[in-house]
């Protein structure tokens, strides 16, 4: 599994936290069980790979990190979403954009035009083009209004 695959799992994860009050370790310990795993694996290809520790400790990070830092990372989405209530973006948008900034701005490995290029292909992939390009606006002025390379 490569970090790109272990990245939309990601983003199954915090979209699914944000349906009710889970945890991230629920999360974590209900959908990267093994057994959890094989089983959607014969529905869902990207489930169907072999998540390796280095991917592991990636997801779980990811996860982690957006629960502890949610009203942060919403608090940026908020202020760069003009014109846009937070109620009128989708789900899933939301889950792709926080992963995102997370990404930005807690994981050094990443940089942020590779956070953000993988963020609007999300995006396009879970929802339309059109999702890209307003995903690819929030992002932008993100990164440019907290100086990220």
């Amino acid at each position: 599994m490569n970090r790109k695959e272990a990245r939309e799992i990601a983003l199954h994860l915090v979209f699914g936290m944000g349906f009710r009050s889970f945890s991230a370790d629920e999360v974590l310990s209900d959908y990267l069980d093994k057994g959890i795993m094989e089983s959607v694996g014969s529905d869902v290809a990207l489930y169907a790979k072999e998540l390796d520790e280095k991917q592991f400790q990636y997801i779980r990070g990811i996860v982690i990190g957006i629960a502890d830092h949610l009203s942060e990372l919403d608090a940026l989405i908020e202020q760069n979403a003009r014109g846009w209530s937070m109620k009128r973006i989708s789900r899933i948008t939301m889950a792709v954009l926080r992963l995102a900034i997370y990404e930005m701005q807690y994981v050094e490995d990443v940089p942020t035009s590779v956070a953000i290029n993988e963020a609007v292909n999300l995006a396009k992939a879970y929802e339309t083009e059109d999702t890209g390009t307003f995903v690819n606006g929030i992002l932008g002025a993100v990164s440019r209004a907290q100086g990220f390379a």
